[in-house]
């Protein structure tokens, strides 16, 4: 056997003595030596031995068999008992991707690329005082925002980014209320949500009192204990560590605790302490962590911080982390990863939780819009980033276009065209391709194809090896399997 196999069809009537069924689609790819990790078309999983997955292909498999049974269940295969298999597979099928149809629900908007901190990791180059350059204007912010309510997502989330955000807050302050007008306006309103990101440093009363009074959540950047994090986030005073703290610990009392996230990002320094980071989130009260990579875009390209550390060191950092939060669990702390948490809602449920990283087709223009500080309009947040190395390839307009313009420019639709995993050489044969997904901006950045060449692309290394080690977690502790059950179903 082949390291990837699929079995695409269900027509095929297989008999033998211990009766007949009608294979339904599957993929298989091996997990341990002997052992086999079989998938069907929309995620749910079984662990097979090599003898038995040989049997269940070539029809040799009693119905009394427990593994017979499983297979039926779990819509591997069809017979007189489950002739409606094939039509709850389609249904789960839909399901999965009923989020197609909802269109874009997230609308990022960038009010200015000035910033007080120097990270040097950061995708978006700091830029200087000069707000006439670098700052959104309100006529771009209103062009915008009419373009957010074109959308048919009954669900819209407004998301501000910079640079840092709260430097121009007076912007944000227009966009929430003449957002919120707007929606009035609608025969049905949408449900709108705001988001501010920002790193907590500059935030004053009157800015948390606004968000409070509007229930505009924060998303700030917390990289784990005082010293890694000041050295991952300078600031003049050095002082970005105790801001953070102490933004948060203002954020909480004023808009509640929930109201509050945080998000790290692993640089070669943080390599050594995946446990220290974790308990840095723990002490601070976060009900879990996104234990994220660096991305391959702009300034982190040209200060050479993506390139200080390759995808092995990244997913040692990611398993040290990972185990360490499930004893964590064990010992009584309820505390997650939230990117496990988002692959296991794939595994184990049958919705799609629309992480636009992980979705097929890719989530570009369809999951995330980003309409940047100079009114130009990119397919996502990695797009506009893409943009900062001079690179426009995924630049679907300016807010003065029309919004049908805007979703018909031929690279979207050749991106998504190309994206749909399902029919792309090698992802088509993955086991784990109803898992995964499609990441166009980061292949075409890295390879400058659409699809990307896999033996090659980190994506596909990283993912194939947390996939694989969700799986063997699930099968070696059942304390894991519930664990990470749970996971998935308040993700």
């Amino acid at each position: 056997m082949s390291k990837f196999q699929s079995i695409d069809f269900y027509d095929r009537q297989l008999s033998s003595d211990h009766g007949s069924y009608r294979l339904l689609p599957f993929r298989f790819t091996e997990l341990e030596q002997g052992e086999y990790v079989v998938t069907n078309m929309v995620g749910e999983y079984l662990i097979l031995t090599r003898e038995a997955l040989q049997r269940f292909v070539n029809g040799g498999l009693k119905s009394s068999e427990p593994e017979y049974l499983e297979l039926r269940s779990h819509h591997f295969l069809t017979d007189k008992q489950s002739v409606m298999g094939p039509d709850l597979l389609a249904i789960k099928t839909r399901t999965r991707y009923e989020r197609l149809a909802q269109w874009t629900g997230l609308h990022i908007f960038v009010l200015t690329l000035r910033c007080e901190h120097s990270c040097p990791y950061c995708q978006v180059s700091r830029q200087s005082e000069d707000k006439a350059l670098y700052d959104m204007t309100i006529d771009q912010a209103d062009k915008a925002i009419s373009l957010v309510f074109r959308s048919p997502n009954s669900a819209v989330k407004i998301e501000f980014q910079g640079g840092e955000s709260f430097l121009n807050f007076p912007l944000m302050k227009h966009i929430v209320l003449t957002a919120k007008s707007e929606n009035k306006k609608l025969t049905v309103p949408k449900e709108l949500v705001f988001v501010a990101a920002t790193n907590l440093a500059v935030i004053t009363d009157e800015m948390l009192s606004f968000c409070a009074e509007h229930e505009i959540k924060i998303s700030t950047s917390l990289d784990g204990p005082k010293e890694l994090h000041n050295k991952n986030r300078p600031r003049p005073g050095r002082d970005s560590y105790e801001r953070t703290i102490a933004g948060i610990e203002k954020a909480r009392h004023l808009l509640g605790r929930d109201a509050v996230s945080a998000l790290m990002t692993t640089t070669q320094a943080s390599l050594p302490y995946a446990q220290a980071i974790v308990d840095e989130y723990v002490e601070q009260e976060f009900n879990g962590i996104f234990l994220r990579p660096l991305s391959p875009y702009g300034f982190a390209l040209k200060t050479k911080y993506y390139r200080a550390y390759d995808s092995k060191a990244w997913l040692e950092f990611y398993d040290q982390g990972l185990n360490y939060i499930i004893q964590l669990n064990k010992d009584g702390v309820d505390f997650r990863e939230y990117y496990a948490c988002t692959i296991l809602s794939k595994m184990l449920t049958s919705k799609d939780p629309g992480y636009v990283d992980l979705m097929s087709p890719a989530g570009i223009g369809l999951g995330a819009l980003v309409y940047n500080y100079d009114g130009k309009i990119y397919a996502s947040d990695e797009a506009r980033m893409l943009a900062e190395m001079h690179d426009f390839k995924f630049q679907l307009g300016t807010v003065d276009d029309d919004f049908e313009i805007l979703f018909t420019n031929e690279t979207f639709l050749r991106a998504l065209d190309e994206s749909f995993s399902y029919s792309v050489p090698m992802c088509s044969d993955c086991a784990f391709e109803t898992w995964c997904g499609a990441d166009p901006v980061f292949h075409w950045g890295q390879q400058k194809d659409f699809i990307g060449r896999k033996p090659e692309s980190e994506f596909c290394q990283r993912n194939m090896h947390i996939f694989k080690g969700l799986v063997r977690r699930m099968e070696a502790d059942p304390f894991v399997k519930k664990l990470f059950t749970r996971w998935a179903n308040s993700c």
